[in-house]
């Protein structure tokens, strides 16, 4: 999880700023209203999403907008959102000088998938997690290829490709969190 609290040497008191986006790739039209509530929640501001239809799931719509804040504030949002249960949806949160970057993604089938992303944007996989996937292979006989394929989140980004293409040329909205 990133730390909120603020960069080593940073005043006390002071939040590591960052920025990120949020996917919402699709999500059932009564809900929209209530996912604009939470997430004006969490970045504390108003949000007013520009919705469109999402020819992959129709009867769904798709948004995203752009956020800065504290660090910290993706896995908040993963943590306010993901209990709905039928949104299919993405955060990032840009890495700091404090901090890792972060990239969730959200499926009603698969649950919550979160990677650390290092500076350069690529996939950051601890060490514990490749020895979990190495004993994991070798008990059940499964490909350690596929293994390390759900560390990288493939799964993931299978079910939510379709959903990412059809979002493409979608309007981004900047919102700005303000820290007290």
């Amino acid at each position: 999880m990133a730390d909120h609290r603020g960069a080593p040497g940073a005043p006390h008191g002071a939040r590591v700023q960052t920025r990120g986006v949020v996917f919402v790739h699709s999500c059932p039209r009564a809900l929209a209203a209530h996912v604009e509530w939470a997430l004006a929640d969490v970045l504390g501001q108003p949000v007013s999403l520009d919705w469109a239809a999402q020819p992959v799931t129709p009867g769904t719509v798709r948004a995203e907008v752009s956020w800065t804040g504290a660090a910290g504030t993706a896995a908040r949002v993963v943590s306010t959102l993901h209990g709905w249960g039928r949104l299919r949806f993405e955060v990032t949160e840009e890495a700091t000088a404090g901090t890792e970057g972060e990239r969730y993604s959200v499926t009603p089938s698969l649950g919550v998938y979160r990677a650390v992303i290092g500076v350069h944007g690529d996939i950051q996989v601890p060490e514990e997690r490749l020895r979990g996937a190495i004993a994991r292979a070798a008990l059940s006989g499964s490909l350690l290829e596929d293994e390390v394929a759900v560390l990288l989140g493939a799964p993931w980004d299978a079910e939510l490709e379709p959903f990412r293409y059809a979002g493409e040329g979608a309007a981004v909205r900047w919102l700005h969190q303000v820290v007290s």
